[in-house]
């Protein structure tokens, strides 16, 4: 009898510990932070050109989404992804960012067309809020 009433009693404690774990926030799971999609990356960060944008999703592509040498294609799907116009001129938005410096031109290609990559100027540059 005093058995099972020592065994009841260390259950009893378990429970107890496991309830304060909760209420103390030990045991709450945290929700995952979850990956913005291109549209809602771009609407946090607001741009005002065709430029901007293309500035805006090269830091996307390689900060959402682990790009980190991206061509033409990339951007396209990018713009795609985010439901917004191409611009007229895709190559023309890209050499205007690397005149720049928020744009570089790789050391490679990829997928046998020029590739480029984001400069810590254009990381910095979307980061502190396209200004």
């Amino acid at each position: 009898m005093i058995d099972d009433l020592a065994e009841r009693l260390r259950k009893l404690e378990e429970r107890i510990e496991r309830l304060e774990r909760i209420l103390g926030g030990d045991d709450v799971e945290t929700p995952r932070a979850r990956k913005l999609s291109a549209k809602e990356f771009l609407l946090t960060k607001n741009p005002k050109s065709e430029v901007q944008k293309v500035v805006a999703l090269a830091f996307f592509l390689e900060h959402q989404e682990g790009v980190d040498v991206f061509n033409v294609s990339d951007l396209e799907a990018a713009f795609r992804s985010a439901r917004e116009r191409l611009p007229k001129n895709l190559n023309d938005a890209v050499n205007k960012n690397v005149a720049r410096g928020f744009l570089m031109e790789a050391s490679s290609k990829k997928d046998a067309k020029k590739a480029w990559q984001l400069t810590s100027t254009g990381e910095r540059f979307v980061m502190e809020g396209m200004v």
